[in-house]
């Protein structure tokens, strides 16, 4: 059991280690923002905002089809589309512009004005408060993988282990605190998991080295 978000982020830090001097810790909001601030704070690493979003199938968006990040790179996942066949590249460009158009509606609200980092060569960790299928964080690492960041990490307190396992696949290194044979959800690890608010992932990514 973790207290809350910000002691789960300093184990995890410990559990990290040395990290490259260049290195990027990259939080998933809202909750991994919070985490990913006390990971940046224990190692002395730079925090960004990371806002990626899945690309839906057709009638099934729960499946993802590939993934698009915060400078608009996308990584599609080739085998799934092989799978479905049917779906075209008129589908793939609609779905990629709707979630574009959610990412720039979120970033100026956490990052205001400012450029996203470069990434290129980067040693950079995504960071969030748990995993459960794992759909987000394998957007994160694919977009990071197209964006060629390197190595690309991923580290959180709680996960099934049969998501780390999948996601293993995914990065360069895979750091999980924990993997419970009983998970039900990643609240049940956390004596106080309160829902993140977006003010609470702006002021996290106000403090610090950043």
């Amino acid at each position: 059991m973790f207290f809350d978000r910000d002691d789960a982020g300093r184990t995890l830090a410990r559990a990290l280690g040395e990290l490259p001097e260049d290195a990027l810790i990259l939080g998933i909001p809202r909750g991994g923002v919070v985490v990913a601030r006390a990971v940046a704070d224990v190692l002395d690493r730079p925090l960004e905002v990371l806002v990626v979003r899945k690309l839906g199938a057709p009638h099934n968006p729960e499946l993802a089809i590939g993934a698009i990040g915060p400078t608009g790179a996308l990584s599609l996942d080739e085998d799934v589309l092989r799978a479905l066949q049917n779906v075209s590249p008129e589908y793939i460009d609609r779905e990629a512009a709707a979630q574009m158009a959610e990412i720039e509606r979120r970033l100026p609200l956490y990052r205001g004005d400012d450029p996203y980092p470069e990434v290129l060569g980067r040693c950079c960790v995504v960071v969030d408060d748990g995993i459960a299928t794992g759909s987000t964080a394998r957007a994160a690492l694919r977009w990071l993988r197209e964006v060629q960041a390197q190595p690309v990490v991923l580290a959180v307190p709680i996960a099934p282990e049969r998501t780390v396992q999948e996601l293993g696949k995914e990065a360069d290194r895979v750091v999980v605190l924990d993997t419970p044979s009983n998970f039900v959800a990643v609240g049940q690890w956390y004596t106080h998991f309160d829902q993140v608010e977006d003010a609470e992932v702006v002021a996290a990514l106000k403090r610090g080295v950043t």
